[in-house]
């Protein structure tokens, strides 16, 4: 070990790695409490908790690398892609976590919110926002609960060649619309979704995955913008959204 790497940070959590350990710093600790319990529940490979000093959590390195970067070609095979989707099946297919998630109005009002947010400051053309929020608004209908990951983007899972070894940060996961986690996993990475739908199987819906890239990318935008990052990067949100059109 010769340095310290920060793996993210922003105002609600930050994300160090000290050699083959990560150190989670959380503000909200409810958050990690959500963090740890999920991924008792989960039946998939989860990061050892090496130990437990509120804010810090601190958990084993995952064997692997990640999928890829949100922005950047995905260096994994079709087959990793696929593992992907059936350890996202594996996931939904268990008993719901014992705590309540997101519900459809929930979503709708961040969307209303975040939509007057981008119209009214401009953000982008009126035109790209309007026409992705129809399209967004089809994912706001009645959904069978599943366990979901919450944040199933493509930097927390990981694979060693074709096999999937674990997957990282926990924190927003519960009972929740299963094609939000499928949407999270290939937001940018269109041309891997029939490799994740060929390993999820059965029961997925790609309308509704299209849906959640677009309602995920508008309410998105601000939050990013306003932690230090930037949602007009190439392959991120903001093309998303453009490739909606």
């Amino acid at each position: 070990m010769d340095s310290i790497e920060v793996v993210i940070a922003h105002q609600e959590r930050a994300t160090l790695r000290v050699g083959d350990v990560f150190l989670k710093v959380d503000a909200d600790q409810k958050r990690t409490d959500a963090e740890v319990a999920a991924m008792a529940l989960a039946p998939l490979p989860t990061p050892e908790i090496l130990w437990r000093r509120p804010p810090v959590l601190a958990l084993a390195a995952l064997p692997g690398v990640a999928l890829g970067v949100l922005g950047e070609p995905s260096p994994a095979s079709p087959a990793a892609w696929a593992a992907a989707g059936a350890a996202a099946r594996t996931l939904h297919d268990t008993s719901l976590p014992p705590w309540p998630g997101r519900t459809v109005d929930d979503w709708a009002s961040e969307l209303d919110r975040e939509y007057t947010w981008l119209i009214t400051n401009a953000v982008l053309p009126t035109a790209l926002v309007t026409r992705n929020r129809r399209v967004a608004e089809a994912a706001l209908r009645p959904w069978t609960p599943a366990f979901i990951h919450g944040d199933f983007q493509l930097t927390h899972v990981f694979t060693d060649g074709d096999a999937l070894t674990g997957v990282l940060d926990w924190s927003e996961a519960a009972p929740g619309d299963p094609m939000f986690d499928l949407a999270t996993l290939t937001l940018g990475h269109e041309e891997r979704l029939t490799d994740v739908l060929r390993g999820y199987g059965p029961g997925a819906d790609p309308d509704m995955i299209r849906a959640w890239w677009s309602l995920r990318s508008l309410v998105v935008i601000r939050w990013l913008s306003e932690n230090g990052f930037d949602p007009s990067a190439p392959g991120c949100e903001i093309d998303v959204l453009k490739a909606q059109l």
